[in-house]
């Protein structure tokens, strides 16, 4: 009788949550492209990656690369894009497996997301420079020997976007109900706001309410849980070494927020230091001083470009 009611009391949860699964993908509508410009689309092993495009294609190219997180899309990118396209050629896809572009129900890898960079990359027709966030970046480096790139720029960059591989955690969340209910606590609006507030921004004041609204449509779109799935289980940590992978590549200027803790500041002196290249600290700043304060990250952008006046 016992393990008949407890059958009954699962059977129940199941359908409760399985409801509440359906309801929140009513409410979240088709997810519009997060940037100005034109939208683009690269064909990518089958996959169809949305990519923003701004500023006239005779001036320089410039790749901007978001980092990865359950809401990550290339609006990471939103405050300094426009800024950015009056003296470059920019170019700003969302990953696949976010934003608009596809999300294949895949077990998304660190090689996955480094081949991308590698491919994107590369068919870009004039030497690019490149904006990269967080764990993205340690993808852009682990690519950087096969391209001819110019210089770069990088966010806070991680090669550990999560704990040790765990294949339990992953598989958790892509489970059918289970797992879509889990991601969409992970998700939720109550979680975002608390991830922005402790380790996004410094000041919540800074991030608007209809962005937020804006990452949880992105984080509630068909599939969206496969890609993140991958990032919270330790499957997206980066394969290569940072201080290694860094110190082979040319003309980099690291940019990092006073008050980041998740990569505290004292990891960006680590990685200037071994890796010999320029560090600008942001003050005020966590993981995003681009967003925060984005007419300065623009300022480092121009210099580290060889821009400025």
């Amino acid at each position: 009788m016992k393990v008949r009611s407890a059958l009954a009391g699962l059977t129940a949860g199941t359908g409760a949550v399985a409801l509440a699964n359906a309801a929140l993908k009513r409410r979240a509508p088709p997810l519009s492209p997060a940037l100005d410009g034109e939208t683009r689309t690269f064909e990518w092993r089958g996959i169809d990656v949305s990519y923003a495009e701004a500023g006239d294609p005779d001036d320089d190219d410039l790749v901007l690369l978001h980092g990865i997180n359950a809401a990550g899309s290339n609006g990471e990118f939103r405050e300094v894009f426009g800024d950015l396209a009056t003296e470059h050629h920019v170019l700003a896809p969302d990953l696949p497996g976010f934003g608009t572009s596809d999300r294949p129900p895949l077990r998304y890898s660190a090689t996955f997301y480094t081949e991308f960079v590698r491919d994107f990359l590369s068919v870009v027709p004039e030497t690019p420079e490149v904006i990269a966030s967080s764990l993205t970046a340690a993808y852009l480096l682990e690519a950087a020997p096969d391209l001819d790139l110019g210089s770069l720029v990088l966010i806070c960059p991680t090669d550990r976007g999560g704990p040790d591989r765990n294949l339990l955690a992953r598989e958790l969340l892509r489970a059918p109900v289970v797992g879509e209910g889990l991601f969409n606590l992970l998700s939720s609006k109550p979680s975002i706001r608390y991830f922005n507030a402790d380790h996004g921004y410094y000041d919540m004041d800074r991030v608007t309410d209809e962005w937020m609204d804006y990452e949880w449509q992105t984080a509630h779109q068909p599939n969206a849980r496969y890609a993140p799935a991958s990032f919270v289980s330790g499957y997206l940590n980066a394969d290569g070494d940072l201080e290694e992978t860094l110190s082979d590549v040319d003309d980099v200027t690291l940019v990092w927020g006073r008050e980041a803790d998740i990569t505290p500041l004292k990891r960006g002196r680590e990685l200037a230091t071994a890796a010999d290249c320029r560090l600008v600290v942001i003050d005020d700043a966590k993981l995003l001083p681009h967003v925060e304060f984005p007419g300065q990250f623009v300022d480092v952008v121009y210099d580290a470009l060889g821009d400025g006046e």
